[in-house]
């Protein structure tokens, strides 16, 4: 009877039921409705291993977050605010840099602009960044590493294809690139990311966007509208 998330299931998230190992579920808060609460697991905990468990994020770094209008981007926003970082975040569409604007960034940049870097580079002045949070790295990855600062880290957390880029920029600054995987994460990370958010959701910093809904038989077309969207808005969520 009680009301929960999950981060992972054992027989698959696309049903009426579905089973999942003990330790992958935890209390949804009577503050957020069961949407809401399909919109915490997979992207807040993504977000906090990507900022802190690889990302070794501290107070008072900055952090770029690419894609950040979308349930991770959304989520990894929150986060990052809340832990003190200067965030920025870019998005495709104004009502995206809206939500990004509306979930904890600083400030937001418009990816779609041709000066859209240059942008960030004024912003950021010659220090650069010091942590990108990468949605797209098969087109962003190049450029990143142009846009971190020394010892920056970019974390590749979505990729749709492969991407040419040259190992040098790495070697000027001692960049790091480091792949982000929530399902290699130990019971401890684990437990630390669900302690976290817990906390994040009575602080009342943890607040889950839900975008588009689609019911259960149009899966299929929500992954239709994942792959051709102008610009997320929030999580997609089935129901």
């Amino acid at each position: 009877g009680d009301r929960v998330f999950a981060m992972d299931t054992i027989s698959g998230g696309y049903a009426d039921y579905a089973v999942a190992a003990a330790n992958t579920v935890f209390p949804l808060s009577d503050k957020f409705d069961f949407k809401q609460g399909a919109a915490i697991g997979i992207p807040y905990f993504t977000a906090y291993r990507a900022l802190f468990h690889k990302g070794r994020a501290r107070a008072g770094e900055s952090v770029l977050v690419h894609g950040a209008s979308g349930g991770v981007g959304i989520a990894t926003c929150q986060i990052a605010r809340a832990y003190g970082l200067k965030v920025l975040g870019t998005a495709g569409t104004e009502e995206g840099m809206n939500v990004v604007l509306r979930n904890g960034a600083h400030q937001a940049f418009n990816h779609r602009e041709a000066n859209y870097i240059d942008k960030i580079k004024e912003c950021t002045g010659m220090e650069g960044v010091d942590l990108i949070i990468e949605m797209l790295s098969n087109v962003n990855l190049a450029t990143d590493l142009k846009l971190l600062s020394r010892a920056g880290r970019v974390m590749v957390v979505g990729c749709r294809g492969p991407i040419e880029i040259n190992p040098r920029d790495t070697i000027t600054k001692e960049l790091s690139i480091i792949g982000v995987s929530l399902f290699l994460a130990t019971e401890e990370e684990r437990r630390e990311c669900a302690t976290a958010l817990l906390d994040g959701i009575e602080a009342g910093w943890l607040k889950p966007v839900v975008g588009c809904a689609y019911p259960l038989e149009k899966a299929a077309k929500a992954h239709e509208d994942i792959i051709h969207s102008s610009g997320a808005r929030g999580k997609m969520v089935l129901l």
